[in-house]
Formats: structure tokens, sequence, C-alpha cells
């Protein structure tokens, strides 16, 4: 598991680990248990271009769907297949084994939160 307080975050409850010029990004234990037990994810194919704050996947859980959210200019240079293969891996471990995707990127939005900025938004 990553050391939370090293990540940044949105709003819309995705971690973000910067890697170079990678960006590997998932959704935090806040948003995995407020989901549920996750049974279906869709993520955006390798290649894909993102742009902040558009909608490039869903979420599946036993109580609702969910949009995923794509945190930052990109492309997408890999998904997790693992998650896609089983998706409960967001549940048991969203900060390790649970990643959603990489994605190579030329600038960090300003609006990006830091652990103490995003424990405050969810009261942690």
């Amino acid at each position: 598991m990553a050391d939370k307080t090293t990540l940044k975050y949105t709003a819309e409850h995705e971690w973000i680990r910067v890697e170079g010029d990678l960006a590997v990004i998932g959704i935090t234990d806040y948003a995995a248990e407020k989901l549920g037990d996750v049974v279906f994810v869709d993520l955006p194919a390798v290649g894909a271009a993102l742009s902040a704050s558009t909608v490039v996947g869903e979420i599946e859980s036993t109580k609702s769907v969910g949009e995923l959210f794509a945190p930052l200019d990109g492309e997408v240079v890999e998904a997790n297949d693992a998650v896609v293969d089983d998706p409960s891996l967001v549940n048991s471990d969203p900060f390790g084994a649970g990643w959603l995707v990489s994605v190579r990127y030329d600038a960090l939005p300003d609006t990006l939160l830091s652990w103490d900025d995003y424990a405050a938004l969810v009261g942690e």
C-alpha cells in the first residue's frame, strides 16, 4: 500500500501517485468504502487521450454505479487489467493492487489536494 500522505487527491475521491512523467491513478479507500462491493470496472483503453474533469470510465458496485473522472490531461499508457478481471481489488487494496490507470502527463493541475486537504474533505 502506498503512503497516503505522499499522494495527491481530487475532490472526486481519486488518488494520484506521481512517478516522473507518469501518474498512477486509483480511487481512495473512502470512495471504495462508500461504493460497497465493487463488481464491475470499465477503464479507458491504452492510448486514450484524457482531459481533466471528463468522464473516462465507470465503476459499479452492489449499491450504485459511479463515473470515473480524469484528474489530469494525458495519455493512458497502462490500464490495470487485474482490476477489470477482479473488481474486488478496488475494495481490498485501493492504494496498491486496486490502481486503475497509468497516464503520461505534461503538467499536474493546481486543483489537486494534499493528504491533509483531502483528509479534511472526508473528515478523517
